[in-house]
This record gives C-alpha cells, sequence and structure tokens, in this order.
C-alpha cells in the first residue's frame, strides 16, 4: 500500500520556503524539509544546462560534489531521469552505475545495494534541474505515493525556478545583457571556463567583475601565474554589452620585437620584406568587441607608445599605410607584474599605465581562498575522469586535507595538474576497479616545510623587497654577458641555452643594459 505523507509536512515545506529570503537558504530549508519528510541519507539539488547537470546545493555527499560538472551522457541514471516527466525510482541491485559511488559520506567504496530515486522539476514544461534522494536502506522510497512526490517535485521545481529569476533580475539590475543559461553554458564548454569558489575571496572577485564588466572602461587584471587572470578576463567580456562581438587574444610576451606593430595593427602589402599581402592587425580583428592584452608588462617600450594612442584615440594605422582607421574596441590587460614599480623604474610607460589601471582586478592566491580547495578538487577530478575514461573517480578526505594544507606557489594551475597527475597514479595502482579513489600517495606535493613565524616572515620580506630585485638584476646580467661572450654575440644561440624566446633575450638584454657585439674569428 502507498504511503501518504501528511498534507501538514507538505504545507509546512511551502509556508518554510516562502519565508527564506536567500536563494542558499530557500535550497537549504528545501532539502531540510524534504529530508523530513522522506526520509534518506543524501539529497542533492542540480541544476540543468543542455547536456551538463551541475550540483548547487547538497546533503549526505562530501563536500567537493558540489564543484563537479556531472556530462548526463556519462552517467545512465541521470539520462533516464532527466528524459522523464515523472518521477524515477531504481531498483535497489540495479546494475546501472550510481554518479555518486564513492562521494556519499560515511562510505569510500562502491554504494551498496540501496534505495536511489530523482525527481525531474519542470516549471512550464521546461526542465529545470533534478532532485536526487539516495538511502542505504533498499526499497525505502517504494511506497512513498505518485502524488507525494509530484507535490514535492513541483514545489522543489518553483524553489528553483524561482531563484533563477531573481538571479537574472541581479543581473539585469547589474546592466549585464546575458541570462543565467548563456553564461552557465557558453563557461561550461570552455575547459576551466568557470569561476568555481565559495571563498569570501572569489566573492569579492565576483563583484568586482560584476561591476566592471558592464561599463567600457579599460580593466587591469592583476595576480600571480596560475591564478586565473584569463578566465577572468573571459568572464568580463562574457558579461559584457560585448558579448556577441569577438574576444582576440594578444600574448605579449610572446611577440617577436620586429613584428610587435604589425601584429597588433596590421601592414600593407610591401610593407616589408615578406609582406607579400595585407594584413589586419589584432585591434581590427577585435572591431566591436574585446582585446585582451596578456602579460601587458611585457610589452616593450617602443611598442607602449604606439598602444597609447591605439587607447586613447582609438585611431590605428597599419604598417606601410598612410590612412589612419578608427576601432572600437574594449581593452582588458592582464599582468603578473607589479606595474607601478615598472613605472618607477622606468620599465614601462606611465601615461599607459594610468590608461591601463582604470578598473583593477587583483585575482587571489589559491592560499588565500579558504574552502576553495575542495570544490576545484571536485571540479578537476570530474575533468580528469572523462579524459581518463574512468567510470568514477573520487578523493579520500585524507588526500584533500593534504592539499588543503599546501601553500600552492603555482596556484590553481599547480591544482590542476596535480590532481590529473594524482588521478594518473591512481589509476595505475588500482588498474581494473570500478571506483578509482585518489589517496594522499597519489599527491606528489611537500608540505614538510614547516611555516615561518611572523618575525622570520616580516624580516624576509623586509630583505627580499631590498635585496631581491638587484640580486636578480645582476645575476641575470653576469649569466647573460658570459653566455653572449661564449656564443660570440650570437643571441639566437644564447637563448637556445637559456630555454628562452629570442625576442625575449634581445628585450631583456637592453632592460640589463648589456651591450652585445658581435667577434669575427678569422680563419687561420
Amino acid at each position: 500500500m502507498m504511503t501518504e505523507i501528511s498534507s501538514t509536512a507538505i504545507i509546512g515545506l511551502a509556508v518554510d520556503l516562502a519565508s527564506s529570503l536567500t536563494t542558499k537558504d530557500r535550497f537549504d530549508r528545501l532539502l531540510d524539509n524534504v529530508r523530513k519528510i522522506i526520509a534518506c541519507d543524501a539529497v542533492v539539488l542540480l541544476s540543468y544546462h543542455g547536456d551538463i547537470l551541475k550540483p548547487i546545493s547538497l546533503q549526505g555527499l562530501s563536500r567537493d560534489t558540489l564543484g563537479r560538472r556531472f556530462n548526463i551522457e556519462d552517467h545512465p541514471r541521470f539520462s533516464i531521469i532527466c528524459q522523464s516527466t515523472t518521477p524515477t525510482r531504481f531498483a535497489a541491485d540495479s546494475e546501472l552505475p550510481d554518479p555518486y559511488d564513492g562521494l556519499l559520506v560515511g562510505t569510500e567504496d562502491n554504494l551498496p545495494v540501496h534505495a536511489c530515486m530523482g525527481l525531474p522539476l519542470y516549471f512550464n514544461e521546461k526542465l529545470l534541474g533534478l532532485l536526487t534522494l539516495d538511502s542505504l536502506t533498499p526499497h525505502v522510497f517504494d511506497d512513498i505515493s505518485e502524488k507525494t512526490l509530484q507535490l514535492i517535485s513541483a514545489i522543489a521545481a518553483a524553489t528553483l525556478n524561482n531563484a533563477l529569476l531573481i538571479e537574472q533580475l541581479e543581473k539585469q539590475a547589474a546592466h549585464s545583457q546575458q541570462v543565467v543559461e548563456e553564461l552557465t553554458i557558453e563557461a561550461l564548454e570552455r575547459d576551466g571556463g568557470e569561476i568555481i569558489g565559495e571563498s569570501q575571496a572569489i566573492e569579492n572577485l565576483r563583484k568586482d567583475i560584476d561591476i566592471a564588466a558592464p561599463s567600457e572602461f579599460t580593466v587591469l587584471v592583476e595576480g600571480e601565474t596560475g591564478v586565473g587572470k584569463e578566465l577572468v578576463a573571459r568572464t568580463l567580456h562574457q558579461k559584457s554589452r560585448r558579448h556577441n562581438g569577438p574576444m582576440v587574444y594578444v600574448n605579449c610576451a610572446a611577440l617577436p620585437e620586429s613584428l610587435i606593430e604589425s601584429e597588433l595593427f596590421g601592414h600593407a602589402k610591401g610593407a616589408f620584406t615578406g609582406a607579400d599581402k595585407k594584413r589586419a592587425g589584432k585591434f581590427l580583428l577585435a572591431d566591436g568587441g574585446t582585446l585582451f592584452l596578456d602579460e601587458i608588462g611585457e610589452l616593450p617600450l617602443a611598442a607602449q607608445s604606439k598602444m597609447l594612442r591605439a587607447l586613447q584615440s582609438g585611431e590605428i594605422q597599419a604598417v606601410g599605410q598612410d590612412s589612419i582607421e578608427l576601432v572600437d574596441v574594449r581593452i582588458i590587460a592582464a599582468t603578473n607584474r607589479d606595474l607601478k614599480h615598472e613605472v618607477e623604474i622606468g620599465q614601462f610607460r606611465a601615461d599607459l599605465y594610468h590608461r591601463l589601471i582604470v578598473y583593477p582586478i587583483q585575482v587571489p592566491k589559491l592560499k588565500d581562498r579558504r574552502g576553495d580547495i575542495q570544490l576545484l578538487s571536485g571540479y578537476f577530478i570530474e575533468q580528469t575522469s572523462r579524459k581518463l575514461g574512468i567510470t568514477q573517480l573520487n578523493i579520500s578526505q585524507d588526500a584533500l586535507s593534504h592539499l588543503e594544507s599546501y601553500h600552492w606557489p603555482g596556484n590553481v594551475r599547480e591544482l590542476e595538474h596535480i590532481v590529473s597527475r594524482a588521478a594518473l597514479k591512481a589509476l595505475a595502482r588500482q588498474r581494473g576497479k570500478k571506483i578509482v579513489s585518489i589517496n594522499r600517495i597519489d599527491c606528489d606535493i611537500d608540505n614538510s616545510q614547516t611555516p615561518l613565524d611572523q618575525t622570520q616572515k616580516t624580516t624576509i620580506e623586509k630583505e627580499a623587497d631590498i635585496n631581491l630585485r638587484e640580486v636578480t638584476k645582476n645575476f641575470q646580467t653576469q649569466l647573460i654577458t658570459r653566455l653572449i661572450q661564449e656564443e660570440n654575440g650570437n643571441l639566437a644561440a644564447v637563448a637556445r641555452r637559456l630555454g628562452i624566446d629570442r625576442a625575449n633575450l634581445s628585450r631583456l638584454s637592453k632592460r640589463l643594459g648589456i651591450n652585445i657585439v658581435k667577434s669575427i674569428k678569422a680563419i687561420e
């Protein structure tokens, strides 16, 4: 006989949700009340984005699950629920793999025989997401009536729909022209295309992005290598009024000095040897959109003056061309250098610096993002499992604690690489297992260094501030001078020995004041 759940409990669920003030509060209360009505060990609310399901609130599963993005075609149970218009109950002994294997709090291996149920959440005949319930007690969901499940589905769908509408209205209030679906789908189609995290540092970053994106102001994205500056730039473009226009990427550090002007502004046919046809520069390609100037601090001083003119007036002049063209381009620049200091020592133009820093955005270091390691790990684990063809990949709590205690000099990029390597090692150790688990021994990081006390840290920072640049400059000068002498002034050979680009070596040599003199040996 079907179990009827009291109407009082259902009414209580609706009233409790109506009194919630924030989206997170509504989701938390929704899951709290669902567990009061239906006994279960885990309940998850997921939003639907075409071919991907994104967990947005959960209870009973490890927190790294929030960072995962489930590809529906990789998970048969999710696929069945999404294709249904009514609640779906899976047999306790179903052989279909469970997407939450190894993720249930208190279990490390496969979920044993258990009860599993999924509720598709429709609003105005549109699938918004899923509500999934799991219990370690088999058949516990069998006697719940369809009517009760449909009521819960309707209330959960209305809650999710209201949250999405509120989010959309908030974006419109901030003059963003993109709706939730566009933001999410476009971001998730890219590898690492979503800003993952719930730390205060990331919330502050999102606020800065939301403030700056709708404007036409030039933005300077600052931060260490590996923090995700390019991701911030892409997000700024996606949330801007120019999101339908192009976003053109320029790596200023990789531009050969002799071709910088041509790359940025284009050239006319015959402008120089090898210019056999007219070529549009990056500024012209970005017309109507965004030009992202990565590693702007590496741009030589000679090119900086021409860049300044383009930023000031929107005027560009191709190499070998007399006429001037007007372009409508929004500039987003990024650097891991302290440009203010570069201005002070004469390595960066002050007027260009002030043009770039209209709205600076500082991307936080990973070590300053408290609590985000788990979410990012979950995100990278799900990506890695797909790349390696692993049915289910999880990470132990011991391994997560090990990752969280690390200082992350390489930031998010380093975390991604470590998770990828750890997955390979775990797969090699557990070949043939249905669930592969990343353990501490798979994570090749060294946490043996004891942290400095505050006095030591302050002393080192002061000494580094005074001496590091000078010591580095002296070392670079001596090394490059010696190699130039050994290679008889052959910069290409020196660059190969140093493992850097010849153009970068040329710029560095000029910055260090090294005079390059080629010597010619007579043949005896």
